[in-house]
């Protein structure tokens, strides 16, 4: 029996975005484009496994804790969004022409500019993790979903501008009202969890909204001036900065709180 392109959409969204082996292959077109429909929730799934490892390792201390999680996701994604952000960095850090930066996009090199992006959000990833403490295993689960939401609105706003035709990414971004949506209903759904349970903050919850508004307005702002929209490298950058603004703003909760 073969399920319909949207259930098998959510077996290839962890094909895509993780090194999980989930098998499956191969996946039609409408497969893929109703994979980015269910990205949130692979980062749902994705936070849910470093929250356990977060348990197991707490012990060694926060920073600890905060250095292994981050490294153990990297090698559950393959570091795909940190890739994504290193070639944005160089790309809109050393071009002033659009046809430049397209060069950079697809140089497998990384430069000045993308080491020392990478630099900057994992520390600020490390230390805000490490600042939220006993809060951090909620922090991995509610992030890991809220950040992969952003990129789900640029794909829905913004034209794809990579020139491969072929390109997987091409396809995943290729997405409707309908994929929109069902991205969109797994942050909705798993914020009302956290304030339901008092996880979570009312005034907190629409700062966090607020941050994954504001991620996808200034990223998206500058994707469409100075390239004329996304590539799957752009996307990448957008859920890392995403992240690290998501986890400063419950950092800053915290903070008010102690």
């Amino acid at each position: 029996m073969r399920f319909p392109p949207v259930l098998r959409g959510a077996r290839a969204a962890f094909a895509f975005y993780t090194r999980i082996p989930v098998g499956g292959f191969p996946y039609d077109p409408a497969d893929w484009q109703w994979a980015s429909g269910w990205f949130p929730l692979v980062g749902t799934c994705l936070g849910g496994l470093l929250a356990l490892m977060w348990m197991a390792v707490e012990r060694a201390g926060p920073l600890a804790a905060a250095a292994l999680v981050v490294g153990v996701g990297m090698l559950l994604t393959g570091a795909f969004h940190e890739d994504g952000l290193a070639d944005t960095a160089d790309a809109l850090g050393g071009a002033y022409e659009r046809t430049r930066l397209f060069e950079i996009l697809k140089d497998s090199r990384i430069g000045s500019f993308g080491a020392s992006a990478l630099i900057v959000v994992l520390v600020l990833r490390i230390a805000l993790l490490a600042r939220l403490q006993t809060l951090a295993p909620l922090a991995l689960v509610l992030t890991g979903c809220l950040a992969r939401t952003p990129p789900i609105w640029l794909m829905m706003a913004l034209p794809y501008v990579t020139s491969e035709a072929t390109s997987r990414s091409r396809t995943v971004a290729r997405i409707t009202g309908a994929q929109a949506m069902l991205a969109t209903v797994c942050p909705v759904l798993l914020t009302g969890a956290f304030l339901w349970n008092g996880w979570l903050e009312a005034t907190t919850a629409w700062a966090l909204l607020a941050a994954a508004g504001l991620t996808a307005l200034v990223c998206g702002w500058r994707f469409h001036v100075r390239a004329g929209g996304i590539t799957g490298d752009f996307l990448g950058a957008t859920q890392q900065v995403g992240e690290c603004a998501l986890l400063l703003v419950l950092a800053l909760a915290r903070g008010e709180g102690a």
